[in-house]
């Protein structure tokens, strides 16, 4: 089922114009990874929604010492950055409207999406409305989380995605929106 934008802007009434620069982008991305029903579609739609500000920001926000945390230390290990504070963290930040952070998620992300390591040598690819759908989609397809959306399991998948709940009342008022408009039924 495809997203009009002005359902879009009834879920995500912040993304103003960028509801018409992402509705095609969403929907094309959703079809390829089967977040083809309602109840998928809005879950996807509150998590996207949150961690994108809605649709607002395909770039994680902060600057040089805040991104830090990915150049050196425990954290920049785990995302396959190297360990010297040489950039990486900067470089590979946070991109797509699930944020698609470190070398090690660049590069799995870019062998899915194009086949090749192309995102490890031009990771804004990932800021354009196209890049920064599939690449959510991508990211919820092989954490499995249609299987989770299917069970209702909402705080399950915002951990999945963020780590934790960060942001969980915001995420709940988006999933809320997006149930209404998607006519899905609150179990």
């Amino acid at each position: 089922m495809s997203l009009t934008e002005q359902q879009l802007l009834r879920i995500m009434p912040n993304a103003r114009r960028q509801a018409g620069v992402f509705v095609s982008a969403l929907n094309a991305a959703m079809a390829r990874r089967q977040i083809n029903t309602a109840q998928r579609q809005a879950i996807f739609l509150a998590q996207v929604g949150h961690e994108s500000g809605e649709l607002n920001f395909v770039r994680e926000l902060g600057g040089d010492q805040y991104l830090s945390k990915y150049d050196t230390g425990t954290l920049a290990a785990r995302l396959g950055n190297t360990p010297e504070a040489d950039g990486d963290g900067q470089r590979y930040r946070g991109r797509g409207l699930i944020q698609v952070t470190g070398h090690d998620n660049y590069l799995r992300c870019s062998l899915a999406l194009f086949g090749d390591e192309r995102l490890l040598r031009t990771p804004e690819l990932l800021e354009s409305p196209q890049w920064a759908a599939e690449s959510a989609a991508w990211f919820w397809s092989v954490n499995g989380l249609n299987a989770l959306a299917d069970q209702n399991e909402f705080n399950t998948i915002t951990r999945r995605i963020n780590g934790g709940l960060n942001g969980l009342q915001d995420r709940l008022e988006l999933w809320e929106r997006a149930r209404a408009v998607l006519c899905v039924s609150a179990n």
